[in-house]
């Protein structure tokens, strides 16, 4: 079977689960995990504007898309000449059905289930004591923030983080005013590719509060991704109850 991936995440779970180079035979250039794997398979564009005659072109057997990362009159395109599934992660559980689904496709049911049970013990057993009210920013000029519609927000929740615009959905814009009530402000290394500058620019505005970089995939990556996680979450868990104590 010949695949063409649209989706970052899932390019990496495809490979986390078993499949290989002869399998995935187009990808985006978003797509950078595995490192190692991925350098020889044809780039198809960007997540928001693919190639389709590159597509056509590869004549794969299946092309995974997403709702939220793909543009729908793209996706409807290609769905007129190939078999197209479009999946939608907002939730745990989402991603749960997701890698099942994928395990199903693919005849690797046994490896999809041994990473939701890693992906589920991270989740239970990574917490924080008490909740921490937090921002957590995707972009600069607007700020932009998520929702609780997000699976950012599912896995900020999880872990012990109280998102302070749950309030809103999807990616709302705010103002530096309205981070006023978040104890941590959490700047995401993506999209938006904040660095230290970004950090001193707010801290002028809140110098009492902990503002850090995070990793972004490690938030909104789903699929096999969290599994890789663990070690990460707990360094920045034990980094808040530094500051808590």
């Amino acid at each position: 079977m010949k695949i063409v991936s649209l989706v970052p995440s899932i390019t990496e779970a495809l490979f986390d689960l078993g499949l290989t180079e002869n399998e995935i035979v187009g990808r985006t250039k978003f797509c950078i995990h595995p490192q190692d794997k991925i350098k020889n398979i044809v780039v198809i564009g960007g997540t928001k504007n693919i190639n389709i005659d590159k597509i056509k072109a590869l004549q794969p057997d299946l092309i995974l898309a997403n709702k939220e990362e793909n543009v729908k009159e793209q996706v409807e395109a290609l769905m007129t000449n190939f078999k197209v599934n479009v999946t939608n992660v907002e939730t745990i559980e989402d991603n749960y059905y997701l890698l099942k689904n994928l395990g199903k496709l693919f005849g690797k049911e046994e490896r999809a289930q041994l990473f939701n049970l890693k992906i589920y013990e991270i989740l239970h057993q990574t917490k924080l004591n008490t909740k921490i009210k937090t921002a957590y920013l995707i972009w600069k000029n607007p700020y932009m923030t998520i929702g609780s519609d997000t699976f950012i927000h599912r896995i900020l929740s999880e872990i012990g983080f109280d998102n302070i615009f749950k309030d809103k959905t999807r990616y709302p814009i705010i103002t530096t005013e309205d981070l006023a009530k978040a104890d941590v402000i959490m700047l995401s290394s993506e999209p938006f590719p904040f660095k230290e500058k970004h950090i001193e620019e707010l801290r002028a505005f809140y110098p009492e509060k902990k503002i850090m970089i995070v990793d972004g995939e490690a938030f909104s990556w789903y699929g096999t991704h969290i599994a890789k996680c663990e070690n990460y979450f707990k360094e920045l868990l034990a980094e808040i109850h530094a500051m808590q104590i």
